[in-house]
């Protein structure tokens, strides 16, 4: 154990290196380079250019501990002055808290021994015994610090095998050796038993690049552009995504093969054939897929619900495309901290409309007359359930005093966001999708089903339909998970745009497939199964993350396995609504075409891209089949 004066008197040396280096441009949209000069130059007129280095320190988070708190929940030395730098709502939503420190620096100065803080504690005090104990509870958990300079993480790099250098950006409040001299985490350099090792000293070097009036650079290897390398090329996963992406081409490859196949051999043997009948009821007499013309149009079951899933994935899906676009171009980076949250955010808010027209749109295509239910239900259902959990979540971590704890008054704005903003645009989209006119014709008696093979029925086809999907994004979705709970740095987009697309592409394809195999065995209950086919990737994800968290994760204490699991259960329910929802496109049949065939291209393009593809059918329906 630590007496209270040891606390004073126990130290390591950590070697945290930051980049704080100048250069002309820009790196990221919107985000310039800071100009440093000494004091001496600024008070000659220099006034471009600041003498002063601000240290920002951040949350504390560890891998063993889903609870992140903040700098002076363990009483370190602080500022009670100076005022907290503006946080978004994607750094409140990520619980950071970033506030000034007691590390003063001026540029060009070196500083040596210089004590911030003296602190003593009494054990015989409660309260300071508290602090202790949770100082102790901190170090045995290997909470981790995050400082902030320049925008730039501080980091604690170190040697490893290869004599390669790895940079962490963030480094342990302290350490614990065990009474059996078993040392924990970053104590391999202290033997004495049962006792707690808090790094209280650090010594912190600060890297600059030096920028002449004529614009020539000091050392062309250094720029400050480039100032992130040294910690990214610390995490080399660029020949794991290649071996991701390629695994995912050659399932894409496979499965556009298959549907080339039904394409131009099976459907087009069968353009060819309906050319030679006389008439509609020479058709008739065909098999398989062919039989069930006359009740693809059917509703169907839980058709309300069915629409609100589908408007739902609607908006998921453009948030996702753009937030992973605008990624891509660097807005959005990790030097942009909480971009990427509040820009997701943001993005769902106004994408209501989209959401109110689909579920419209395919409600009243369903044949459906309760449209305000509807409406509401696209509103409020997923968001509600999504907020229910995330809300559950949050008074946990009002439990546990957490700085990922989302304060009152930022609870209350989400919810103004959610009401006064996603909720009007999506009845607005909805009073569009409602005026759309959606004729079907449908046998007045529903066509007896035979009976299926196991391959044909619902559950085993559901169940098959989600693998080939999951296997083009499984190996993403372990940096990602990496990024979300062990706290590594997550900044390959462009990866993550491509795997985006290769997904929607193969749950496109998945549903196409089984769609083709199902009406050959004359199953017409296409809508739910089709949704489900690909939806049913989310199951897998779920699995997924149960394992990774056994595997991988280092989690105790009963809050942070319950946050853990209800977080995961919103990306699983985010995830089916997305991997259900697939690409609307247009079809656009040629006015040439005989009248026979105008009933069989719609049914043809059901099965290119599923129920918005026949939509423009429809209107020609009314006139020419009769």
């Amino acid at each position: 154990m630590v007496p209270s004066r040891g606390l004073r008197a126990l130290c390591s040396v950590l070697l945290v290196g930051v980049s704080a280096r100048l250069a002309l441009g820009f790196y990221l949209p919107g985000l310039a380079p800071v100009s440093f000069c000494e004091e001496k130059e600024r008070q000659r007129g220099a006034a471009d250019c600041r003498s002063e280095i601000e240290l920002f320190v951040n949350r504390l988070d560890s891998v063993e501990s889903v609870l992140p708190y903040e700098y002076r929940a363990f009483d370190f030395c602080t500022v009670e002055s100076e005022n907290r730098p503006s946080e978004n709502l994607g750094q409140v939503l990520f619980g950071e808290r970033i506030e000034p420190s007691p590390y003063k620096f001026t540029f060009n100065v070196k500083k040596q021994c210089v004590p911030v803080c003296t602190k003593t504690y009494n054990t015989n005090n409660q309260e300071d015994k508290a602090k202790l104990d949770f100082l102790k509870k901190g170090m045995l958990l290997n909470y981790q610090h995050h400082w902030i300079v320049d925008n730039m993480p501080v980091t604690w790099c170190y040697n490893v095998e290869d004599k390669q250098k790895f940079c962490n950006p963030g480094f342990p409040i302290g350490c614990y050796v065990t009474g059996s001299g078993q040392p924990k985490d970053a104590c391999h350099i202290f033997s004495t038993q049962d006792t707690f090792y808090i790094f209280n000293h650090v010594n912190i070097t600060i890297y600059y690049h030096k920028v002449e009036n004529d614009g020539a650079e000091e050392n062309k290897e250094i720029r400050w552009a480039s100032r992130w390398d040294y910690i990214l090329e610390s995490m080399p996963h660029t020949n794991i995504q290649w071996f991701s992406i390629m695994n995912s081409l050659v399932i894409v490859l496979f499965l556009s093969g298959m549907v080339a196949m039904i394409m131009l051999r099976t459907l087009h043997k069968d353009i060819a054939r309906y050319n030679q009948m006389d008439s509609v009821e020479d058709a008739q007499e065909e098999f398989g897929w062919k039989l069930v013309h006359g009740d693809i149009f059917r509703p169907p079951r839980k058709g309300m619900l069915l629409s609100v899933f589908l408007g739902s994935g609607t908006q998921i899906f453009i948030m996702t495309f753009i937030t992973l676009f605008l990624a891509c171009l660097g807005f959005l980076s990790p030097a942009n901290r909480g971009a990427l949250m509040t820009c997701a955010v943001v993005l769902w808010v106004l994408l209501g409309a989209p959401a109110g027209y689909v579920a419209a749109r395919l409600y009243k295509s369903f044949g459906g007359e309760k449209w305000k239910t509807n409406v509401l239900l696209t509103a409020f259902l997923c968001p509600g359930i999504v907020f229910t959990d995330f809300f559950v979540m949050n008074l946990i971590l009002w439990g546990e005093g957490s700085s990922a704890a989302m304060p009152f008054g930022t609870l209350v704005a989400i919810l103004a966001l959610w009401f006064c903003v996603s909720v009007p645009l999506t009845f607005v989209g909805a009073y569009f999708g409602f005026k759309k006119r959606h004729p079907v014709r449908t046998n007045q008696i529903p066509r007896q089903i035979p009976e299926q093979s196991f391959y044909t029925r619902p559950l085993p086809g559901i169940i098959m339909g989600g693998i080939l999907p999951f296997g083009c994004i499984f190996i993403q979705l372990f940096f990602i998970l990496n990024s979300i709970w062990s706290h590594q740095m997550y900044y390959m987009f462009g990866f993550l745009f491509l795997v985006f697309i290769i997904l929607v592409i193969t749950c496109s394809e998945a549903t196409i497939l089984l769609c083709y195999f199902h009406l050959c065995a004359e199953d017409y209950h296409w809508q739910w199964r089709s949704f489900l086919t690909s939806g049913f990737t989310a199951a897998y994800f779920l699995v997924y993350a149960i394992h990774y968290f056994f595997s991988k994760l280092q989690i105790t204490g009963l809050a942070s396995t319950i946050l853990y699991f209800g977080y995961t259960m919103i990306m699983a329910l985010i995830f089916f609504l997305f991997t259900g929802m697939r690409v609307l496109k247009s079809f656009s049949s040629p006015s040439s075409l005989p009248r026979k065939f105008l009933y069989f291209i719609c049914q043809y393009s059901l099965l290119v891209s599923r129920w918005s593809l026949f939509e423009v059918c429809s209107d020609r329906l009314i006139n020419t089949v009769k």
